[in-house]
């Protein structure tokens, strides 16, 4: 491919110079002879710093995003927005594999994940061949790969398109953030099924205010450079839903609304209990009879979103309820360790206020009797504001809090432990400190009475800790099982690369 194909649809103002193109790179680390260097400004970084690295590793075209001074030599061209352009040649040089895709996107605060992984089981259900992008891990042609983050950059993101493609993947079930959509990481990509979850308070030190939060979500259903959603799958009793409800059909979407309280598709007669969830779901034909080993409301609403979606990408009401059926867990996601104790044990990712109140009142449900135990901790360079919520949150649904660290980043633990613990002060509940997030894990453990749960909350599928040095390993689950084989509990073979 030649640099004027590879630019083709992008905003070029200025361009010299058509040499062919062996690869495409936005990181000057990772050039080899033969590529085109795509230099754009980023939110820390500018990789128009980089230019000179790139060529002298062998770049033979460079895309800026500045007015900067073209090199002898080398094929130049300026555009207009560097990550929409990296976007466009990260498509081209793929062949446009998103077009030949029905992909769905899944986008809120919480319970993205666990919808997208009951829509995958839904469409394998199916016997659809797919793919999934998400938080917790990508899936790729039979492979699990961690994910480094939600919504990858466009380059990686076309380029796991291009080999789900080959290997005859025909769905990709996608968890879009509002990062993704605020930086245009998926500039260009046709959405089939746009799916909203909720939107409650996070991210607020990225995105200011609700209302622009809101605003980067919003871009979901209103096309990200691509034709809009042909669907989208809107939750009826959150009032943001409500406001994308409005957004859609003026773009001329189909419009699906799920909810327990209002909405087209619904769930009725809800029970809960410690070995499932069961529901009557209503508005796709026939009544259909729901049993999921997920357990609490929240699951209720994420069983709702992905069977809407999955109807709306043209699947039975028989491989809905079998693919529901057919999903027993999501790691990190009200995450059992069993070890043979009296008590349960939870890891769960609740990392906001809401996600916590919700975590702790499923918990509640779940034990009846017994006490609620909460173990979490507020990140570091994050919201700062949110901390107090979330501490609030925590105490109000717990007998006991147990406030910790979790990837404080640049911070110091303790001033962020800090300003949580007036929230948790404010719930009058008890609670105790302990920065070290090891042996506050065993202090709510060794706490732990016969018919208690112990909530470990905050980090769920992560592998590590961020702390000022970089991350280091720390696995929430081999903890929990290591803290239980030391009281004497039978936990089996604990992993290896054991966390600290």
């Amino acid at each position: 491919m030649n640099f004027l194909q590879l630019l083709d649809g992008a905003e070029v103002l200025a361009q010299t110079g058509n040499p062919e193109i062996k690869g495409v790179e936005y990181d000057s680390r990772q050039v080899k002879p033969g590529d085109v260097f795509v230099a754009m400004r980023g939110e820390s970084s500018d990789g128009n710093q980089y230019i000179d690295q790139a060529i002298a590793a062998g770049a033979v075209a460079v895309i800026s995003d500045s007015v900067a001074e073209a090199r002898e030599n080398i094929a130049w061209a300026q555009v207009a927005h560097g990550r929409r352009a990296l976007a466009r040649v990260s498509a081209n040089f793929y062949k446009r594999p998103a077009e030949r895709l029905a992909i769905t996107g899944i986008t809120g605060t919480n319970g993205k994940s666990t919808t997208a992984f009951i829509l995958e089981s839904i469409l394998t259900a199916a016997e659809r061949k797919t793919a999934l992008v998400g938080t917790i891990e990508y899936h790729v042609a039979g492979k699990i790969v961690p994910a480094p983050h939600t919504t990858p950059e466009a380059l990686e993101l076309n380029r796991l398109f291009a080999k789900a493609l080959g290997q005859g993947t025909t769905e990709v079930v996608m968890e879009v953030s509002s990062h993704a959509l605020e930086q245009q990481r998926v500039f260009g990509v046709p959405f089939d099924v746009a799916v909203f979850t909720n939107l409650t308070r996070d991210h607020l030190d990225y995105h200011r205010t609700m209302e622009d939060y809101f605003a980067a979500k919003r871009g979901l259903f209103e096309g990200c450079g691509a034709e809009r959603p042909r669907a989208a799958v809107l939750n009826a009793d959150d009032q943001y839903g409500e406001k994308l409800q409005q957004i859609s059909r003026g773009h001329g979407s189909r419009v699906f609304r799920y909810g327990i309280g209002l909405g087209d598709v619904r769930a009725q007669h809800v029970e809960i209990s410690p070995q499932g969830t069961k529901f009557t779901l209503t508005g796709l034909g026939s009544p259909l009879d729901i049993c999921s080993p997920l357990i609490g409301k929240v699951n209720v609403y994420n069983i709702l979103a992905a069977a809407t979606a999955a109807h709306a990408r043209g699947c039975e009401p028989e491989q809905i309820v079998a693919g529901v059926a057919a999903l027993r867990r999501v790691p990190g996601r009200f995450e059992r360790v069993d070890c043979g104790q009296p008590f349960t044990v939870v890891i769960d990712y609740a990392h906001t206020d809401d996600a916590l109140r919700n975590l702790t009142s499923l918990a509640r449900d779940f034990v009846r009797h017994g006490r609620v135990l909460t173990v979490f901790g507020c990140g570091g360079d994050r919201d700062r504001s949110k901390r107090p919520l979330m501490g609030e949150a925590a105490g109000q649904g717990s007998d006991l809090v147990v406030l910790t660290s979790d990837n404080p980043r640049s911070e110091d633990p303790l001033a962020i432990m800090n300003d949580a613990l007036v929230g948790v002060q404010r719930s009058g509940t008890k609670y105790r400190t302990q920065p070290d997030r090891r042996a506050a894990i065993a202090m709510a453990i060794q706490e732990a009475r016969a018919g208690d749960i112990v909530l470990i909350a905050g980090k769920g599928h992560e592998k590590v800790q961020i702390i000022s040095s970089g991350p280091i390993p720390f696995d929430d689950v081999e903890v929990a099982r290591q803290v239980l084989a030391a009281a004497g509990y039978e936990c089996g073979t604990i992993a290896a690369g054991q966390a600290r």
